[in-house]
């Protein structure tokens, strides 16, 4: 735990320092408490706004993930399964086009609307109560694809809004506010407690749901109230930066690795780490786009890739 909050540190730090003007650590720290300092509005007008997003955001993913892989008894699933994050981003595109929204804090509402939707209609699809993980991936992965086909129509036909949505769609840090920071805090925060209340629960549920009734959980509800979770915390971070993928895919996974299977401790550990990666993803995008910068959605896209393509196949190779 120690080690995960010192890597924390170190990334915001990092976050604060570099980027298209190269600031060192005591600038940066110069920046941050002394108003006077040169450094003072690059630090607080554009980068600590952009670091405490990817932090917000991370835990956000981080969180999404665990659960989504505990509820689904998947190993490959990510918020992305369920076309959560797909939904936000199909209800968000269509206030860009059809209702000229432009400020990103207006985004969040849609997205919410979107997440929740799509959260409701996978929920019914899948079965209502008599849900299981294997149909509620199914419905979730078909109502994805529809979506994010839908997300790529609507680009295509309304070529004035396109400008304004394909840093959105990568998904940024670039473009964080205060005021979308704000907003975005008490989503995050509900949500955050609630899949961290969630994690016994969802202990017992891995062993079945005959077993986990015989331990005084409710299957439906621990069920029901997970996706809930995952609609919190993936409309607001969605909302507040774009769909970023793999995120929700890799953290748990290499949380997993230390502290085992158990979510009391996995779901704290993929709050901390989340962000470092979030974080250091923004970093390197800021280092290898130089004079410009790689989006966090593209560097996290290539991250993420080579790390599902061989979780696969070690999975493979475990079963053969």
């Amino acid at each position: 735990m120690l080690g995960a909050l010192l890597l924390l540190a170190l990334m915001v730090v990092l976050s604060l320092a570099v980027g298209a003007k190269q600031l060192s650590f005591a600038e940066a720290w110069s920046g941050l408490a002394d108003s006077g300092s040169s450094a003072y509005t690059v630090v607080h007008e554009m980068r600590l706004p952009r670091t405490l997003l990817g932090l917000l955001a991370g835990v956000a993913l981080g969180l999404a993930g665990g659960v989504m892989q505990a509820l689904t008894r998947n190993p490959l699933a990510d918020p992305g399964l369920l076309g959560i994050n797909a939904g936000a981003a199909a209800a968000v595109v269509s206030a860009i086009s059809f209702l000229g929204i432009s400020s990103y804090t207006g985004y969040i509402g849609f997205a919410f609307v979107g997440a929740a939707a799509v959260s409701v209609l996978v929920y019914v699809v899948g079965g209502g109560r008599g849900a299981t993980p294997a149909r509620l991936a199914l419905a979730g992965t078909a109502l994805n694809a529809a979506l994010i086909s839908y997300v790529n129509a609507v680009q295509l036909l309304d070529t004035a809004s396109l400008d304004r949505m394909r840093f959105w769609t990568v998904g940024s840090l670039a473009r964080a506010q205060n005021e979308t920071l704000l907003k975005a805090v008490p989503f995050v925060a509900a949500g955050a407690l609630l899949a961290l209340a969630l994690a016994r629960p969802l202990n017992a549920l891995a062993l079945g749901d005959d077993a986990a009734r015989a331990l005084g959980s409710r299957p439906t509800l621990t069920r029901a109230l997970s996706m809930a979770a995952v609609t919190l915390l993936c409309g607001a971070a969605t909302a507040a930066c774009g769909p970023i993928v793999f995120v929700g895919l890799m953290v748990p996974h290499m949380v997993r690795s230390l502290t085992g299977p158990d979510l009391r401790w996995l779901l704290p550990y993929c709050a901390l780490l989340a962000p470092v990666l979030m974080l250091g993803a923004d970093v390197l995008g800021r280092v290898l786009g130089r004079p410009g910068e790689l989006q966090v959605g593209i560097v996290t896209a290539v991250l993420g890739g080579p790390f599902f393509l061989y979780f696969v196949r070690r999975r493979r190779v475990a079963k053969a």
